[in-house]
């Protein structure tokens, strides 16, 4: 939609700590990503690694239906968001263009794109 500006939406995790979004910035492009243990690791054409706890990545899912959207008001109603014993589990995950991945979890949910500058800010928490 050329000429339309969207705000990012504010990005809340468990016990309502915030996430802020920041202006989209250019981010090297993924080289290589891969599950280790209970982290997904991604390496960036840059030579930078991060390394973020999968339970984090779920709390931290920028979907919809994770974090709520605004009404036709702005006003965002926060969904209560329960985990059940397989939500923590990521079974897939796909790039999305040059800017983000989306990840599949065992309980089905795969609805977040997560951008590379987003998963940075989270890897800094």
């Amino acid at each position: 939609m050329s000429g339309v500006a969207f705000a990012a939406p504010e990005i809340y995790l468990t016990n309502n700590l915030y996430l802020a979004p920041s202006a989209s910035a250019m981010h090297p492009s993924l080289n290589h990503a891969a599950v280790i243990g209970n982290e997904l690791a991604l390496a960036f054409a840059d030579g930078s690694e991060i390394y973020l706890a999968l339970p984090l990545l779920r709390r931290a899912c920028p979907c919809a239906a994770c974090q709520g959207e605004p009404d036709a008001l702005g006003r965002v109603v926060r969904p209560q968001v329960e985990h059940g014993p397989r939500a923590f589990e990521l079974v897939k995950f796909e790039v999305v263009g040059g800017y983000a991945v989306q990840l599949h979890w065992a309980d089905g949910h795969a609805y977040g794109i997560y951008s590379f500058p987003y998963l940075s800010r989270l890897a800094g928490l």
